[in-house]
């Protein structure tokens, strides 16, 4: 997919930005071939997976809250993960049975993944931190999305989602073909696309240098992402993908001159980095089907790899135009601006591939607010935690990965001006502080860039380019201390060692959001450290009560709740949203808002049928209250940013009156009370 090779040397830049005859089957032949391969790795992971889960699920674990056992075992996995890595690397450095080591490198990334995120959570059934926080509204896009294929809003009726669909569109169409809930299938689903997408950035970092460094890169990069990533599985998957890509977009971009007979050799090899160009694109518009905010970084930063680009063509240009040896200018008949051209059209044609590619799911967001109005204000952004407020310097944390985030900043320092790898790796983290920067700076304008949610792409930056850094730094002291015999043996063991401590504290690191998976109750109505259940294991009776009184399918139900995590579990839309920051701009959450409130002021049935009956928005089918003396409650959010936390609950009281009338069936269910409206 890509012309950069391991030794850094740039191909030649073609004169002009178009591709020559017969480059575009070539560039075709590159993706496809590209393309082919990450389908075969995935099904391998996608196997690996299946196997490992299924078998997981198969016996009675203790608790991970509870016990060791999980956290035993998940050490011997990873342990048999990394023999697995080291036999595939071996063989990739002997050069023998080239495709038995592909194969084995898949085995062994996706065999981390599974038995990492797996094992630990091998006795319940929810996913990293459950059904709560920000995972709830998680949880209810995905159930939402197995229920139909339409890129429907997570909540809001009659509204294209906001949310990028594609993560959850895919594993939605995934759950209903196997007849699965879609909470159930967040679990599998969300540990399955890490390990199919940990094999495949080994297969595009195979493209881009040594095969064995990618392996061992690849490894790197997975073990970081599953650690401070996971959680947002969604996103974790441009983590893991974003180092590669940006080494494939900087190939793309930045095409140094060569002299003439080279630029025919190359040529006649390559397709003139348009292999490069469409893979970049394709990147970039799959990630904005995914995750907004990784998106924008990512395109960022290429669009300052192809400002660098076009400025080094310009001084490249110049170079040419007045030889300093000669001190005489020679007359190239092309003016030194005009060598910006090529990088700045070969930018433009990535947006373009990015931009259509992204249509496909955020075209019916914009296709509606085209024709509407959206929230004055987007609270999305009204978020600013301590991390957001300083600059990440992980480099200097007491730790390992802060150790190898120290070397990976070294190698970055001493390799920007000869390698291509680290130039790109470069880039990518001057556009996460330059992006950080602009967020603080943003809070004067009472706005934010969410900042701090790049972290985990800052240390899998690192983490790369710290690996890349130890095998260089290794070979340097190798050939300085005159090639002594062992010294090979004790780099691959410091390497080993180093890599088991990490990942066998993988689990410690994640050890809140496992323990939640435990403690939350899942859909079937029972917590998996098997203490007493919540309010949640009423929701299966207030979903046959909801189905029957109304006569409606969930799909076609709205239903005012506080308790929004009934919306995970079950399909109904809902009236008001968990908080404005995940809210559809669309669907106006501070006037619903006031709405409720209004409503909650009214006196008799009638006033709040009336005031239903002339809702801006599609009324709610139903109300599910919890009950509070005479009164029937409802606990909201609103924002409060600046402040931190930035959301505060209120309480809006319905008196028990404003439902006494035939038109509305009240049914006490636990500790709710459902309210469905007869029309």
């Amino acid at each position: 997919m890509s012309t950069v090779t391991a030794t850094d040397q740039a191909p030649p830049r073609p004169a002009d930005p178009a591709p020559a005859p017969g480059r575009t089957a070539l560039a075709v032949r590159q993706v496809a071939s590209g393309v082919g391969e990450a389908a075969l790795a995935a099904l391998v992971a996608v196997v690996v997976a299946a196997v490992g889960l299924v078998a997981f699920s198969m016996v009675q674990w203790p608790a991970f809250n509870s016990s060791n056992v999980t956290r035993a075992l998940t050490t011997v996995g990873q342990v048999g993960a990394a023999a697995l890595l080291a036999v595939a690397i071996a063989l990739l450095r002997l050069r023998k049975w080239l495709w038995a080591a592909k194969v084995l490198s898949w085995v062994g990334l996706s065999t981390f993944v599974t038995v990492t995120l797996g094992m630990p959570l091998a006795a319940t059934k929810l996913y990293l931190f459950g059904v709560s926080v920000d995972q709830e509204f998680r949880t209810e896009f995905l159930t939402r999305l197995t229920d139909s294929a339409a890129l429907r809003d997570m909540t809001y009726a009659d509204l294209p989602s906001f949310y990028p669909a594609g993560w959850f569109w895919i594993g939605g169409r995934l759950a209903n073909l196997l007849g699965m809930d879609g909470w159930e299938a967040f679990k599998p689903y969300a540990i399955g696309f890490l390990a199919v997408a940990a094999v495949v950035a080994l297969v595009l970092w195979s493209k881009l240098i040594r095969a064995d460094w990618a392996v061992g890169v690849t490894a790197a990069s997975t073990a970081v992402t599953v650690a401070y990533a996971a959680p947002e599985a969604y996103s974790a998957v441009i983590v893991l993908l974003l180092p590669p890509a940006l080494v494939l977009a900087w190939g793309a971009l930045y095409r140094p001159l060569e002299d003439v007979r080279s630029t025919a050799a190359a040529e006649r090899r390559t397709a003139g980095g348009w292999g490069a160009i469409v893979g970049t694109g394709l990147f970039l518009g799959w990630a904005a089907t995914f995750y907004t905010l990784y998106f924008l970084v990512a395109a960022f930063a290429v669009a300052l790899m192809g400002l660098l680009a076009a400025v080094l063509a310009v001084r490249e240009q110049r170079t040419t135009n007045h030889p300093r040896r000669t001190g005489s200018a020679v007359d190239t008949g092309r003016p030194a601006w005009r060598a910006a051209v090529p990088p700045l059209a070969r930018l433009v044609v990535i947006g373009v591939i990015s931009g259509l590619v992204a249509l496909l799911v955020w075209g019916p967001y914009l296709a509606k607010a085209l024709r509407g109005t959206t929230a004055s204000s987007g609270t999305a952004l009204h978020y600013l935690p301590e991390a957001g407020a300083e600059l990440p310097l992980p480099m200097f944390h007491f730790s390992l990965l802060g150790a190898l985030c120290l070397l990976g900043t070294i190698w970055l320092v001493l390799r920007a001006a000869s390698s291509r790898r680290a130039q790109a790796l470069t880039i990518g983290v001057a556009a996460i502080y330059l992006w950080t920067l602009l967020s603080m700076a943003a809070t004067a304008a009472g706005t934010t860039l969410l900042s701090f949610r790049l972290e985990p792409l800052l240390l899998v930056l690192l983490a790369v380019a710290g690996a890349f850094g130890f095998v260089e730094g290794a070979r340097v002291i190798y050939q300085a201390l005159n090639e002594p015999a062992r010294f090979r043996l004790v780099a691959i063991v410091v390497a080993t060692i180093g890599a088991l401590a990490f990942t066998q504290n993988i689990p410690h690191v994640l050890a809140s959001e496992i323990t939640t998976a435990y403690t939350d109750t899942d859909g079937d109505g029972n917590r998996a450290d098997r203490r007493a259940a919540s309010a949640v294991s009423f929701y299966d009776e207030v979903d046959a009560a909801l189905t029957a009184q109304t006569g409606r399918p969930r799909s076609d139900t709205v239903v005012l709740t506080a308790d929004t995590s009934f919306l995970s579990f079950y399909p109904y839309f809902g009236y008001q949203a968990l908080t404005s920051h995940y809210a559809n701009p669309l669907a106006d959450f501070a006037g619903r808002a006031a709405t409720i409130e209004r409503w909650s002021e009214l006196k008799t049935p009638q006033e709040l049928l009336d005031a239903l009956a002339t809702s801006p928005w599609r009324a709610p089918d139903a109300f599910l209250f919890r009950r509070s003396g005479d009164a029937y409650t409802l606990r909201l959010a609103k924002d409060v940013y600046p402040n931190d936390p930035n959301v505060e609950r209120y309480t809006v009281s319905f008196p028990k009156q404003l439902f006494a009338d035939p038109r509305f069936t009240t049914t006490v269910i636990g500790p709710f009370t459902l309210v469905t409206v007869r029309r």
